[in-house]
């Protein structure tokens, strides 16, 4: 019997070019090791510059970019913005990841949603985190929108970096050899875990199992974070090679989130 094809479905910024390599990159090792085969599939929103004005205007169009999705029955939703779901408030993403998934019910192909905001605070809480440092190319005052967001979802931030790039596109030229040092000179040593980049855009997949070497503890991305709970929400073992402790294998059969369970049933 020849493995099923499961259909993955992105909605992600205008400028974004990272999270449509980094995800498929991700499934791509995870067939090597397992029989589930994956294409991908994107609709996208307009967004060039990391403004609290152009991420509001963003999220406000992922409603017609669910829609599209489901009209070729994606099996699973993913929304590739990790600030524009935190800059509107504490614990959006389960307004969010709900809405859209009402969307894809609405239009005949229900799906289950992930957001990358929602995936990096249960992929934290998977690993058992209780304290974390991060880093993100942000401008301050939206990486501290980030901090804040995380601590009201029960995590303390030791300490963060923001690299403070403002064109999107230059986020996505940044080189993820840089990141293990720039984890480096942060404040971990009591951290549970480091997020090596806490956003979508920002590559860093290629540096994960560096980073974890380097600092002796798990570290995870947006991006990783995101590819477990789509696993997860499609009942799937959350396992990939190359892509550090959270999807070698210890994770797993842990629960999705809970408002993916609520769209994936109801």
């Amino acid at each position: 019997m020849a493995a099923r094809t499961y259909r993955i479905g992105q909605i992600v910024p205008s400028s974004n070019v990272t999270m449509e390599t980094e995800v498929p990159a991700i499934l791509r090792a995870r067939e090597t090791v397992a029989p589930e085969r994956f294409t991908f599939h994107s609709s996208r929103m307009r967004m060039t510059h990391v403004t609290a004005e152009q991420l509001k205007a963003m999220d406000a169009d992922s409603d017609r970019c669910a829609v599209e999705l489901s009209d070729a029955a994606v099996d699973v939703l993913g929304y590739a913005c990790l600030v524009a779901i935190m800059s509107m408030g504490h614990g959006y993403h389960r307004v969010s990841q709900r809405r859209l998934h009402t969307r894809t019910a609405e239009n005949g192909s229900p799906a289950p949603v992930v957001t990358s905001a929602g995936a990096l605070v249960n992929g934290l809480h998977t690993l058992g985190a209780k304290k974390i440092a991060l880093v993100a190319p942000y401008m301050r005052p939206l990486t501290r929108t980030v901090v804040d967001y995380l601590g009201n979802e029960g995590f303390t931030v030791l300490d963060y970096a923001a690299l403070e790039i403002p064109g999107n596109l230059d986020v996505a030229a940044h080189d993820p050899a840089e990141l293990p040092a720039i984890a480096q000179r942060l404040d971990h040593q009591d951290a549970d875990a480091v997020v090596l980049s806490a956003c979508v855009q920002m590559p860093s997949l290629s540096a994960i199992d560096e980073a974890e070497q380097k600092l002796g503890k798990p570290v995870v991305s947006a991006a990783v974070c995101t590819v477990h709970q789509m696993l997860r929400s499609l009942g799937l073992p959350a396992v990939a090679p190359g892509a550090g402790h959270l999807l070698s294998g210890a994770y797993a059969d842990t629960p999705p989130q809970v408002s993916e369970v609520t769209a994936a049933t109801g």
